[in-house]
């Protein structure tokens, strides 16, 4: 049995990879808010990544950082305190967490680390200038930590496209909106958080204990088929 602490698994994709991952692992989850949902291998601890000390811990295999945001706008209307608030959540919290938590992961016998970036960093899309260079930032983190952390902690990010959460509401608020989100991909579909957390258990586990340093994009094809 493992123990995965999982920033931000009390929502979204968090929560579908800590509701996975629980029937076999022990999971620590760490998030502002409690999450709806029990089992006697969660531990949780309220904590703002962002402005909390991180709890100490005993042992930890696995770290994965789900916080994340989503602010679209055109770029003439992004401010400087936009770009600093995608950059704190996404990039400086991963950093923050990672470098509490990497004595412990020093101490594993099979450590990982995983992060998220999105389809965004590769496909240029409009409105999407500050949270694409936050992820890129993260991307390049991976790539970075994967080599100086190697051949000890494997180092990987999955880079979803638009996912069906609460965090993406807005972009899927009504039927009209879902249909175009489907018309966009070429697998004429979006994401539901459960099939991340399934890359997610993979990447994790020993069946992808050759990969670190990757960037696997979950895109329904959009940034390579031309539908």
């Amino acid at each position: 049995m493992k123990t995965i602490v999982i920033i931000g698994g009390s929502k979204g994709i968090g929560k579908a990879i800590s509701q996975l991952e629980l029937t076999n692992n022990k999971v620590i989850n760490i998030s502002r808010s409690d999450p709806e949902f029990y089992h006697q291998n969660l531990t949780h601890y309220n904590c703002d990544i962002l402005i909390d000390e991180l709890p100490d811990l005993e042992t930890i295999d696995t770290l994965i950082y789900c916080p994340g945001s989503i602010n679209l706008k055109p770029f003439n209307r992004l401010n400087l305190e936009d770009f600093k608030n995608d950059y704190e959540i996404n990039f400086l919290g991963a950093v923050k967490a990672i470098q509490k938590y990497l004595p412990l992961l020093k101490e594993s016998a099979k450590p990982s680390v995983l992060l998220f970036s999105t389809v965004a960093s590769k496909l240029g899309m409009p409105f999407h200038a500050s949270i694409a260079s936050a992820k890129a930032a993260v991307e390049g983190l991976v790539k970075s930590l994967a080599a100086e952390f190697s051949p000890t902690i494997r180092v990987n990010a999955i880079a979803p496209t638009v996912t069906n959460t609460t965090l993406a509401s807005k972009l899927l608020r009504n039927d009209r909106l879902k249909d175009q989100m489907i018309e966009r991909h070429p697998l004429k579909k979006y994401l539901q958080p459960e099939e991340i957390a399934e890359m997610a258990s993979f990447l994790i586990s020993e069946k992808a204990g050759s990969m670190s340093g990757q960037i696997i994009e979950m895109d329904c094809g959009i940034t390579t088929i031309k539908s």
